[in-house]
């Protein structure tokens, strides 16, 4: 004895629904994935912001190039907002993608290891380095920037795709403003500040006045 037609038409239709609902989840997660919020920027001088919003792993002092400095990496889960931003103002002076392993973001050597792209900006605090590190999950770093383009403090970089860290090298006059285990927001939280009157490496606002001190001097004594 066979079902009725009713109840045959009524099995397809159900089997249709479930057949929509895991590409409608997909689209919802890849919608909520990428979402792109806009951030309130702070305007505090001196204050570099988190490239990425996350979860802080790591605060220590580290050499870059035997330059004395500091490091801080977030960790993104894969529910974070994953769009990058600059930490600070300044021109890109340098922009190389890395090749690598796709070690988990949250393991220490992926800060060497993974594949990346790596940020050199010059500002005019002093030169900072900030990565987009590839994670096991995310194994895709996009760069929306080029070597030689200038960047406003919370500009849109990039994106990392589905989970990863960022990690930010700063000058040994940087004073850390936060801790390890806090949440940061990409473009609004203050990870650190340039404490004022440190040397320059663009000849900024300190060499500046030192040379208009100067030729003030050279005027007075003829």
């Amino acid at each position: 004895m066979g079902f009725p037609r009713w109840w045959r038409g009524s099995r397809r239709c159900c089997f249709k629904r479930q057949g929509r609902l895991p590409l409608m989840g997909l689209g919802l997660f890849v919608f909520y994935f990428f979402r792109d919020p806009e951030r309130a920027i702070p305007t505090e001088a001196g204050a570099v912001v988190s490239p990425a919003d996350g979860r802080v792993m790591v605060v220590q002092e580290e050499a870059n190039a035997e330059r004395p400095g500091k490091r801080v990496s977030v960790f993104l889960a894969i529910w974070n907002v994953h769009v990058n931003r600059s930490p600070a103002a300044g021109t890109i002076t340098k922009l190389e993608y890395k090749p690598g392993k796709f070690l988990g973001a949250w393991v220490e050597k992926a800060s060497l290891e993974n594949e990346q792209n790596v940020f050199t900006l010059a500002s005019e605090h002093g030169e900072m380095v900030f990565k987009q590190i590839a994670g096991y999950v995310a194994r895709r770093v996009v760069s929306w920037k080029k070597q030689g383009e200038t960047v406003a403090r919370g500009e849109r970089i990039g994106l990392v795709r589905f989970g990863s860290r960022v990690d930010i090298w700063l000058p040994e006059n940087a004073e850390i403003a936060v801790k390890v285990g806090e949440h940061v927001k990409g473009g609004s939280t203050v990870v650190a500040r340039m404490m004022a009157g440190a040397p320059s490496r663009l000849g900024g606002p300190e060499k500046s006045q030192s040379a208009k001190q100067k030729m003030t001097e050279e005027g007075g004594r003829s």
